[in-house]
């Protein structure tokens, strides 16, 4: 069995199989604290110890079966925190169970915690907790075995002041007064289908509800519910369409809870209840983040990585899903167009990455790699890039959403690693294994940079983003007057994006023509923050000055990683705002996101 670089835990000797959280949010000190209690089996003989991850959490007390047990840490290392090492009071046999009970505190700088003041909400009367596990994170609440290779059903209870509300990644089983605080409630929960421990997940803050569809509540701030439950009415169409293309939705409900500005990324498909940026509120990404996040209910929360090396399993398939649902809500071009986009992307981050930087290879070795500082779209893009190949070389859609259904089937409630994703293709495709054997394997999953073949795209959405892209980059100054606002009449926004990625791709233009094209184009107006992103980059990126105080802004203003990071890169690479981005940044640091502010300060050279 391949251990997992990434977590101290041994489930080869151990495994917890369901935990029983109980545990107060205390604003005051922003510190969760309660007990966890693991049910663990003994997976070999005479058992005597479990060993389990922590990073920056106080433990009080262990006990196994209500008996006292001993416990240390062992040495703490830079990202993984410190093993937990606990001694039970007796032998257990194989196959054995024991109830293990941890009094556990967070920490204030638990780095899967963002605390928000009042003043950082939109109504400004609350303060607002939530958590973000994935990657390597739970342990920084509590400890616990933090591998995805380990899967767990929970049960939990929450207190919280009693005018706030606690929601968490499974369904909602009602609320009390608690009994040892009259100004406190108790929220409780439960999630019966085994989850890795990077989908735990909890928000408590003063937040409402709309009912959008027979199972999907959208929870908000009072100020944003009824604009997110305008915004996301799509959801039950779109997990009708994705039931039909992976099978049925096994988590009940589909809750939607849409978050402070700072959450790091763009959706989180905790189970049960997918968290969302509001970055999404103005933006036609919405659609696409939505169908992605869905989409993980199958590939990830079902069928999930057994280690974060082959994080592609989770994302590749996810992205080809979500495309999936594209194409069935808006026709096989737009599909092949996001699928372009897609690859455009993939050339972006290996361009910022470098082509020979192992980070870039598909199945990467993550030995003393923290997974947060790997994570970019390589996973996303050239996982899809690979399942896209594969589909155009296997005899195309309807036949490998059949692969895809067969796959999730065949994995659903398991860890699975890259090998048993490739044997299980080849015996479902055992017909076709001369065409799978003319497949450079070893280059797809092992080799840094592009992927060795690029797929067919279907480019009919795509020509018209090529060629005004084209148009830029090959005018001289005195053909700038042949460029008006009626250039972009007949595009949507999909096809700005791309049209922006793509000069993105290229040497910097001339100040003088960013210059034109906001006189022409009048970008700086556009609020769709996926367009408005890639705008501000390409000014920063010609050095056009007026563009600095708006790309400042933007990455301030919101803690999307996907926008925050690029943005404060090319300003700091701009030597006029140098000074002015760090001095930014640290003015701001205090109310990042705790992983966010450790990327940027290393994008910035401040983590010294």
């Amino acid at each position: 069995a391949m251990a997992d670089p990434c977590s101290f835990a041994s489930p080869a000797c151990c495994r917890t199989r369901h935990l029983y959280l109980r545990c107060r949010a205390d604003f005051g000190a922003r510190a969760l604290r309660g007990t966890a209690a693991f049910t663990a089996r003994a997976e070999r003989e005479a058992l005597r110890c479990l060993v389990l991850d922590t990073r920056d959490v106080q433990v009080f007390k262990v006990t196994v079966n209500g008996q006292d047990a001993k416990f240390v840490f062992g040495e703490k290392h830079s990202f993984k925190g410190a093993p937990l090492e606990i001694t039970f009071p007796f032998e257990l046999r194989r196959g054995q169970e024991a109830v293990v009970e941890i009094s556990f505190e967070s920490s204030p700088k638990s780095s899967a915690l963002q605390w928000f003041t009042p003043e950082q909400t939109s109504g400004k009367k609350h303060p607002f907790l939530f958590s973000q596990c994935q990657a390597t994170h739970c342990r920084a609440i509590f400890p616990c075995q933090d591998t995805p290779a380990v899967k767990l059903t929970y049960y939990a209870e929450i207190s919280v002041p009693k005018e706030l509300v606690a929601l968490m990644s499974a369904n909602r089983d009602g609320e009390m007064p608690d009994p040892e605080d009259s100004s406190r409630k108790i929220y409780l929960f439960s999630q019966d289908v085994p989850i890795p421990c990077y989908l735990i997940a909890l928000v408590v803050g003063a937040l409402e509800s709309r009912k959008i569809g027979p199972r999907t509540l959208v929870w908000a701030e009072k100020e944003l519910v009824d604009k997110s439950a305008y915004e996301f009415a799509e959801a039950e169409a779109m997990l009708k369409t994705a039931e039909d293309l992976a099978g049925p939705y096994v988590w009940g409900q589909y809750d939607l809870l849409v978050l402070p500005p700072s959450f790091p990324y763009g959706g989180m498909e905790n189970p049960c209840l997918t968290f969302v940026t509001p970055t999404l509120l103005v933006s036609l990404k919405l659609i696409k983040v939505i169908a992605h996040e869905i989409s993980h209910s199958w590939t990830g929360n079902l069928v999930t990585n057994k280690t974060w090396e082959h994080f592609w399993l989770n994302e590749g398939h996810t992205v080809y899903l979500e495309r999936r649902i594209g194409g069935r809500l808006f026709g096989e071009q737009f599909r092949h167009f996001k699928a372009l986009g897609g690859w455009r992307e993939l050339q972006n981050t290996i361009n910022t990455f470098g082509e020979k930087n192992p980070v870039t290879n598909l199945v990467p070795d993550l030995r003393d790699v923290d997974p947060d500082a790997a994570y970019s779209s390589v996973p996303y893009e050239k996982g899809f890039a690979l399942l896209f190949y594969l589909e155009q070389l296997l005899g195309g859609p309807d036949v490998f959403i059949g692969f895809l259904k067969a796959y999730i089937q065949q994995f659903a409630y398991k860890s699975i690693v890259t090998e048993d994703w490739k044997k299980f293709l080849y015996s479902y495709f055992k017909d076709k294994v001369d065409i799978l054997d003319k497949v450079d394997w070893n280059s797809w999953f092992h080799a840094p940079g592009m992927p060795p073949v690029m797929p067919t795209y279907d480019m009919t959405l795509a020509n018209a983003c090529v060629a005004l892209s084209q148009r830029w980059i090959q005018a001289k100054e005195s053909d700038l007057g042949s460029f008006s606002s009626a250039d972009l009449k007949e595009m949507s926004s999909h096809q700005l994006i791309e049209f922006l990625t793509l000069l993105l791709l290229e040497p910097p233009l001339p100040v003088s023509h960013v210059k034109r094209m906001q006189q022409v184009y009048d970008f700086n107006a556009i609020h769709n923050s996926e367009i408005r992103f890639r705008w501000l980059r390409l000014c920063i990126k010609s050095k056009w000055e007026e563009a600095i105080p708006l790309a400042l802004k933007m990455a301030t203003d919101q803690g999307r990683m996907k926008f925050t990071r690029p943005l404060f890169r090319d300003l700091y690479n701009f030597d006029k705002c140098r000074d002015l981005a760090v001095k930014t940044f640290l003015e701001h640091r205090a109310s990042m996101h705790p992983v966010t502010s450790m990327l940027v300060a290393k994008d910035l050279n401040q983590d010294q």
